[in-house]
């Protein structure tokens, strides 16, 4: 549990040191505590996009995707926004070990912009895209842990690691984009604790899904009843950016 949640400890830490935005340090009313938040300045750059289909993330220009809402890479995903400076700039900090108040502040911002589709989606549980042993040992955290440690605690659901990585993979955005479905295929196993509940699968950035489609498949392999997808950013595929998954 992070230290802002200990049980009866809030108001004191407010006190002694008043909340402060988690991007750049401005100083919060003491209204917002609760954990790491955003100021209205960092949270309207990063949150900021375009709107997007809510079958396969894509931003979408017109009334309707071009995708006609049959994805089958999962049930439906959300997405903060795309991946450009702003967002890219927090998402690489969540990805330190330092990072831990940075994620919870990006999983606030997650929940804020899409609670009436979660509340839609009636999830059971919320589960991280997991990183391999060796990758965490060597980074000394996950951003898609905490990311789905704050969206759960937001939600009041049950966090679990429900899935697992059982071979190490190259880094996605090493890799030309034709190549990453490849890359991970069968990487993933779930746990039979997922069948029958409707699952939320939390990553930081996505680029062409493959890492979110093949956890997909392997939760729908243990019983899951459904998967949605929740990441911070997408690397949309005409950017100059490319996405880790």
């Amino acid at each position: 549990m992070a230290w802002w949640n200990l049980p009866g400890l809030a108001p004191f830490i407010d006190l002694v040191c008043p909340p402060r935005c988690a991007f750049c340090g401005a100083d919060l009313p003491v209204t917002a505590a609760g954990g790491p938040m955003a100021c209205a300045s960092c949270a309207d750059a990063i949150s900021i996009d375009s709107v997007r289909c809510g079958s396969c993330g894509e931003p979408v220009p017109s009334s309707e995707c071009r995708c006609r809402g049959r994805c089958s890479d999962w049930d439906g995903i959300v997405v903060l926004a795309s991946y450009g400076d702003a967002v890219r700039g927090q998402v690489l900090r969540a990805k330190r070990p330092a990072g831990e108040s940075v994620a919870a502040a990006l999983a606030g911002l997650l929940v804020a912009k899409h609670r009436e589709t979660f509340t839609v989606w009636r999830i059971d549980v919320v589960v991280p895209v997991p990183m391999h042993w060796r990758r965490r040992l060597a980074r000394g955290t996950s951003a898609a842990d905490l990311l789905a440690a704050g969206i759960a605690r937001r939600l009041g659901l049950p966090h679990r690691h429900l899935l697992r990585r059982r071979r190490a993979t190259p880094m996605q955005n090493e890799l030309p984009f034709d190549d990453r479905h490849g890359n991970v295929r069968g990487a993933f196993v779930a746990s039979r604790r997922a069948a029958g509940r409707r699952v939320l699968l939390v990553d930081d950035v996505t680029t062409t899904g493959a890492t979110l489609a093949e956890c997909r498949r392997a939760l729908v392999e243990a019983g899951a009843s459904a998967v949605y997808a929740a990441v911070v950013a997408r690397a949309d595929r005409g950017s100059a950016e490319g996405g880790r998954p």
